[in-house]
């Protein structure tokens, strides 16, 4: 592959404008070994130094409503100095736009490669741009970050975080003053802001105040949730190398859960996440050392919080040994759990089109509202006045709205906690709980499953089944690119993934039992289904490609 003198002008004009030594050299010695044919670290998909600096040369990171989220390494298209310079000084020309010029700004870290660098250039520019910032103290979790937005009556706050991406991925999320994640138009408003930055090395920057802490406010908040007061349990943890363990050890001790076990080569920050291949609690194997945990030394609970705390996944022994709960069933169990102790008189519950339907009836049953939204916090948060709790099923749980206007894993945790404990002093678990939910409003049976296409025959194909759905199914299009395929007791949510070449199903089968007694055979029957959906489904997409 040819070096064309375009491409190596665009790396030469980047390096002059990078502001930081260590980046600068990395993207010279790329080019220098792409101009002379030798060698260098590959990107992603490269397969020689020239496509190396093609692709970190490919663009700009698009700035979407996560904001920033790409591997860390020199250039336009990955997270540096350089590239959080501009986008900050973005954020902060789209913030004056809005009336909010010398307002506070809440700037936070995880604990990822370039983390902190990225927030204190973040927090510089915006000292900079002349705004108050608050910069939290060290790695914090992205719910305190959240927390902090509201708490110290900031007009933004940015969180430095990939969450559950690869090691070698970092992020830059935006929060509007409300606490929440930002929605259209604000995304492109804000990307547009920051295509008309100037080069990073002439972004003006200043020194910010020291850093602060809010932690513990933060943990006040937990603290003070509503609950039953039992705390006979014992709690098998991991934040899997990220930075929520110390934090939620405290949310639990401070909750009175003392008896917490906490996986030990997982227990501290560490950004290569040497255990796992993954560090999301979703990925086959993330969790065995959790379960592996709670297992020996007999725990009633374990939980497996993602590396930046704001998703939480609950572990639970059955008669076939420990397995992880699925989102939709640690959904509707925090759900019950809140609306038994809500002291709201007009409660609203909210989750997505993907999720399960169980929210709904299970929210009728206690006399709240229910909101279906689209996918995403940002949408959930958004469901409604009164809202007092939110869950999406990709393990993503909001239990104080008035608070945390996002997921939080660490909050959830402690209710899980609540719910568990309070169920032990009655003789009872998790899985009682979910056998009685099941009873009342019918065993709702979720899977989801992702089929890899190329962007161009992933689109193609949600239009076809759009202009021509299967016979026999009621379509509708929550958005424009969603489709929902609906017959009596069987739901199919097609969607194209955002961020990923793949065509996303979410499939979902509702039996009804006959009484208690009736249970084990609607389970049954609901597993059969659901395999018959999967295979009737793999069908269709198959006879949908060209």
């Amino acid at each position: 592959m040819a070096l064309l003198p375009a491409l190596r002008d665009a790396a030469m004009r980047w390096i002059a404008d990078d502001p930081d030594p260590s980046t600068r050299d990395e993207l010279q010695r790329v080019l220098v070994a792409a101009m002379t044919g030798g060698t260098a670290p590959d990107g992603p998909d490269a397969t020689g130094p020239v496509a190396d600096l093609a692709d970190r040369m490919s663009g700009p990171l698009r700035f979407g409503t996560a904001g920033l989220r790409g591997p860390v390494r020199a250039g336009p298209s990955g997270m540096n100095v350089a590239v959080v310079r501009r986008a900050t000084s973005g954020l902060a020309t789209w913030l004056v736009e809005q009336g909010q010029a010398g307002r506070t700004v809440v700037v936070g870290r995880d604990a990822r490669h370039g983390s902190a660098a990225f927030a204190d250039a973040a927090a510089g520019v915006l000292a900079g741009a002349g705004f108050a910032v608050a910069l939290l103290d060290g790695a914090v979790p992205t719910p305190v970050l959240a927390f902090a937005v509201r708490h110290l009556g900031a007009v933004a706050g940015v969180q430095v975080t990939a969450s559950h991406n690869p090691a070698g991925d970092n992020g830059y999320k935006v929060y509007l003053g409300n606490g929440a994640q930002i929605v259209p138009p604000v995304d492109a408003q804000i990307e547009a802001a920051i295509a008309a930055a100037p080069p990073a090395v002439s972004v003006d920057v200043a020194s910010p105040p020291p850093p602060v802490s809010v932690t513990g406010s933060y943990l006040d908040r937990v603290v003070a949730l509503p609950r039953t007061g039992a705390t006979a349990l014992r709690i098998a943890l991991t934040p899997l190398h990220g930075v929520g363990g110390q934090t939620c050890v405290h949310a639990l001790s401070r909750s009175g859960f003392s008896d917490v076990r906490v996986v030990a080569s997982q227990a501290a920050p560490d950004p290569d996440f040497p255990t796992v291949a993954f560090p999301n609690p979703e990925e086959p194997g993330a969790t065995d050392a959790v379960l592996a945990l709670a297992a020996d030394v007999g725990a009633d609970l374990a939980v497996a919080l993602d590396p930046d705390a704001d998703r939480c996944a609950l572990g639970v022994e059955g008669p076939d040994g420990w397995r992880m709960l699925t989102g939709d069933e640690t959904g509707v169990l925090l759900a019950d759990h809140v609306l038994r102790h809500t002291t709201s008189d007009d409660p609203l519950v909210a989750t997505t089109v993907v999720s399960s339907s169980m929210l709904r009836p299970l929210a009728e049953s206690h006399g709240a509202r229910f909101a279906e939204t689209l996918t995403g916090f940002k949408w959930i948060v958004r469901g409604g006045p009164g809202l007092v709790y939110g869950y999406e099923e990709a393990l993503g749980y909001c239990v104080d709205p008035a608070a945390v206007l996002d997921k939080d894993g660490i909050a959830a945790c402690v209710l899980a906690a609540d719910l568990a404990a309070s169920l032990r002093a009655d003789g009872a678990t998790l899985l009682d709980r979910l056998d009685e939910l099941a009873v009342a409003h019918g065993v709702h049976l979720t899977r989801g499953r992702s089929v890899r296409m190329d962007p161009a025959e992933r689109d193609a194909a949600v239009a076809r089944l759009r202009e021509h759905p299967p016979s026999g199914w009621d379509l509708d299009r929550p958005a424009p690119d969603v489709l929902r395929l609906r017959r009596d007791g069987a739901r199919v949510v097609i969607r194209p993934s955002g961020t990923e070449p793949k065509l996303k199903t979410y499939l979902e089968v509702v039996e009804h039992p006959d009484g208690p007694d009736g249970l084990a055979d609607a389970r049954s029957r609901a597993e059969r289904r659901l395999t018959e959906l999967h295979d009737e489904v793999d069908t269709l997409l198959a006879d949908d490609r060209p």
